[in-house]
């Protein structure tokens, strides 16, 4: 094997081993997880779309599975570099901007574009005129928050201290 092969695989080893990006995907799968378990039973009529877009690709609901890669990752970094390192700053930082986000302005966004489509729905039954709703982006209620970020401090406790 060539040097800068060997580098490269050293470096991918690492990298799919390294505990903080563990714990941030497995907190991600984990609150995926069990939001779509949730959505399901919300679901009227489960075909398979309906399951992978529970799983996959429906956003908001409980928990946050954005609260809990942020918190985790940050947990992550507290429990491997310390609570007095920069990149525990930084990542604390990053995940009050994400966790403020999800409950703040994409609430705000999900509920204004709910309303919008209710109002488009009632002008198109007076005007007969046809009516594209938007995409109602469904953010999290600050419970759901607190849900994700304790799922992402007990995936890297258990990650380091198992």
């Amino acid at each position: 094997m060539s040097n800068s092969f060997s580098r490269f695989l050293g470096s991918a080893v690492y990298f799919f081993s390294n505990p903080i990006i563990l714990s941030s995907v497995c907190s991600w799968f984990v609150s995926q997880f069990i939001e779509g378990i949730i959505a399901l039973f919300k679901i009227r009529t489960i075909g398979f779309k309906e399951v992978l877009e529970a799983f996959f690709w429906r956003t908001g609901g409980m928990p946050s599975s954005h609260a809990a890669v942020v918190t985790s990752m940050t947990a992550a970094v507290a429990f491997n570099e310390g609570l007095g390192s920069n990149l525990f700053a930084v990542s604390l930082l990053i995940a009050f901007v994400v966790m403020r986000d999800a409950m703040g302005v994409r609430r705000a966004v999900g509920i204004q574009s709910s309303a919008l489509n209710l109002l488009g729905r009632k002008l198109e039954e007076k005007l007969g005129d046809e009516f594209q709703p938007v995409k109602e982006i469904q953010g999290h209620a600050p419970l759901e928050v607190v849900a994700g970020a304790i799922i992402g401090i007990i995936i890297p406790a258990f990650f380091s201290f198992l």
